[in-house]
């Protein structure tokens, strides 16, 4: 018993120190704080290291995290080679610090001058090195600016041993297509040599620059083909064809050079002035698409597309606004609110390219192979565009990646990822390119038969104008006559009459509808029938009878307004009216009986009148181009002004002057006659007549 009681203190006391064994050894593996890592890189020559991490990230901001003394062992660690929303920090905005802790010796024979490369980082940072600050990119809050493009940057570290580099970053407020994923580092820090670091920022510029040698390609032939656009639209205005296919290529090429050319546009800037640019590029779209689709004519469409033209140009101008504020803490909320509504407004508004094809295809529009491709793509390209811009809202909290999809290398051509979206871009330019080439074309030939039929018309109007300017016995006779465009529908001819009393002249002044070899057709139909008849009808009613029995039928729908007169030496004047304005003498004008024009009703009835003009008479004939002369608001020069300018006794010419410089707006034909006293002669003498001349 007693031998027992002497063995249980030793026994208690080897169990007691194998106890405490195990607990040392226990204490031993597990340490009594987590340490601050520090990446000490031994023996570091002409190379560059990367700063992967991991490094200490804080959420927050306070100027004293720069400090190199203030221990950040509580902070929690990030790696830098993705950005902090995809390391457990989704949908953070604001400030955030990281911090690493440098053990840096450099290789013998060495200098210890070292630089530091950093490629892009979300969005605004300042970089600190040892507590003071080295460089910075934009600006941070209260007055942040941050850029679009950011390449990488570099900055000298100096002599380097041992120190804290201190990253302070901004990240600006998600808007409704962000994703939420990013923030931070993109890539991680490189340091290395002065040489080495420029040689790897070299690198990295030329991997960036071959990865869009597509793009910018691409983007060439866009600038390109809104170049030549503009200039054959500039030659001729009336190709808006033309014009919409220059705001279609342009606007890609202003994106790129906004968004990713490396340029140091603010992001503020770059992404509001990119909202009317697509705006544009999707209205020109539109606009493309009733041209070539041959939907032009239908008023109804194309009005609702000028009405969306109009809201989707003022959504995007708005949503650009938006941008410009959207980083305020005081506009955040209402930023985002009307962000997303105005997007959905646009991605509403950006289906009408399908609409716009479905409307070919039920309407079965008779196209050629190459507007065909063009529907078939703007489709193709449609449906892309709402599918994705419908993914990206509010992908932060739906987490869809079918936008990262579309937008990722669909295949790769000599190192540049092709992804669809691109892809359909491309064959829609592309497709597009070729049909505005074969509409203008087409255009060009049709001009040229146009040309030709107006060259036609001409050579037609000037066998009509007297070549000479007519001598009427007893009268002054002065005549001008102005044609609006190349090709009129005025006409004047003075025929001596054989049968009548000697001296006896018969004048014809009128008007045919319509313009163009059409007008001069009927115009040569109306003087050759009068030449013939001149000589065998009695007087100018029975004349105006029988030119109206051979015109009906035989204008196309038209019809021609006219004023026919007898004059005897003697100074009878025997006038006619068929739908024209009545002739002036001195300053007033004749009441004649009124009657219908020309060509209508085979039935019309015409009466006439005779005057008897006095030595000093002026008789003053005219087209409705000059009574209805318009200013440039719109105001017609009028009968009171008609009869002001003929109390002036103006020949001619000086009537036609008076009225085009008030505003032509249609061909004015003026003709003048002047009693003469016996003996006395014309004041202008007989000269040969030209289209564009008055006499």
């Amino acid at each position: 018993m007693l031998s027992r009681l002497l063995c249980f203190p030793r026994v208690t006391a080897v169990v007691l120190l194998a106890f405490a064994a195990a607990m040392s050894r226990a204490e031993q593996a597990r340490p009594l704080a987590d340490p601050v890592p520090h990446l000490a890189i031994d023996g570091l020559g002409k190379g560059t290291v990367s700063l992967d991490g991991p490094w200490q990230f804080r959420l927050g901001d306070d100027p004293a995290w720069a400090a190199p003394s203030f221990s950040d062992s509580g902070w929690e660690q990030l790696t830098a080679d993705r950005p902090w929303g995809q390391q457990g920090h989704a949908r953070t905005t604001g400030f955030a610090w990281y911090r690493l802790h440098i053990e840096l010796s450099p290789a013998s024979g060495i200098p210890p001058e070292f630089s530091l490369l950093l490629p892009r980082v979300d969005d605004a940072y300042e970089i600190y090195w040892n507590g003071l600050l080295i460089g910075r990119n934009g600006k941070l809050e209260p007055h942040p600016v941050w850029y679009s493009s950011q390449p990488a940057q570099i900055f000298p570290l100096g002599r380097v041993q041992i120190g804290v580099l201190a990253v302070r970053v901004w990240k600006a407020p998600l808007l409704s297509d962000d994703s939420g994923q990013t923030g931070g580092f993109e890539a991680p820090p490189v340091v290395g040599s002065p040489e080495a670091v420029a040689a790897a920022k070299a690198a990295l510029d030329y991997q960036w620059l071959r990865s869009r040698q597509f793009l910018f390609t691409e983007n060439l032939l866009f600038g390109l083909v809104a170049l030549l656009s503009f200039l054959a639209w500039r030659s001729n205005r009336s190709q808006r064809l033309l014009f919409w296919m220059t705001g279609f290529a342009l606007a890609p090429v202003v994106t790129v050079l906004l968004l990713d050319a490396h340029l140091s546009w603010p992001y503020v800037f770059a992404m509001g002035a990119v909202q009317p640019v697509n705006s544009m590029q999707n209205i020109s779209l539109w606009f493309l698409l009733l041209w070539l689709l041959n939907l032009h004519d239908d008023r109804t469409l194309v009005r609702v597309t000028r009405i969306l033209a109009a809201v989707r140009l003022a959504a995007g101008t708005l949503d650009g606004f938006l941008v410009a504020i959207s980083w305020s803490p005081s506009w955040i909320g209402l930023t985002q609110f009307c962000d997303a509504a105005l997007t959905s407004l646009e991605i509403l508004i950006g289906v009408l390219p399908i609409v716009l094809v479905a409307f070919a295809l039920i309407r079965r529009q008779r196209l050629d192979s190459a507007r065909w491709m063009v529907a078939i793509f703007a489709f193709l390209d449609g449906m892309i565009v709402v599918v994705r811009d419908t993914a990206t809202q509010g992908r932060q909290f739906t987490q869809w990646t079918i936008a990262d999809r579309i937008n990722s290398g669909f295949f790769t051509l000599g190192g540049n990822a092709i992804s669809i979206d691109t892809l359909a871009s491309a064959l829609l330019i592309a497709s597009i390119v070729f049909a505005v080439y074969k509409s203008f074309r087409e255009t060009e030939s049709r001009q040229n038969r146009l040309e030709q039929e107006f060259s036609n018309a001409r050579e037609l109007q000037q066998l009509l104008i007297p070549e000479a300017q007519p001598s009427i016995p007893g009268f002054d006779l002065t005549s001008c006559y102005r044609p609006a465009q190349e090709v009129g529908g005025d006409f004047f001819q003075v025929i001596p009459l054989k049968g009548s009393s000697p001296g006896s002249t018969l004048l014809i002044l009128g008007d045919v509808s319509g313009k163009g070899l059409q007008a001069a057709m009927s115009v040569s139909l109306l003087v050759g029938a009068a030449q013939a008849l001149a000589d065998f009808v009695p007087g100018p009613a029975h004349l105006l009878g029988e030119l109206n029995r051979r015109l009906c039928g035989r204008l196309h729908g038209g019809f021609a307004t006219c004023v026919a007169l007898q004059l005897d030496s003697d100074g009878i004047c025997v006038l006619c009216t068929a739908g024209h304005p009545a002739p002036y003498l001195n300053q007033h004008e004749l009441d004649l009986p009124g009657a219908l024009p020309l060509g209508l009703f085979e039935t019309a009835h015409y009466e006439q009148t005779t005057v008897q003009l006095h030595t000093g008479d002026r008789l003053a004939l005219y087209t409705d181009g000059l009574l209805e002369a318009r200013s440039h608001s719109g105001e017609l020069y009028g009968f009171n002004r008609l009869q002001s300018l003929f109390a002036t006794k103006p020949n001619a010419a000086q009537a036609a002057e008076a009225a085009i410089g008030f505003g032509q707006d249609d061909d004015i034909t003026v003709l003048t006659l002047v009693r003469l006293a016996p003996g006395e002669e014309r004041s202008v003498p007989a000269q040969r007549l030209h289209s564009t001349k008055c006499e």
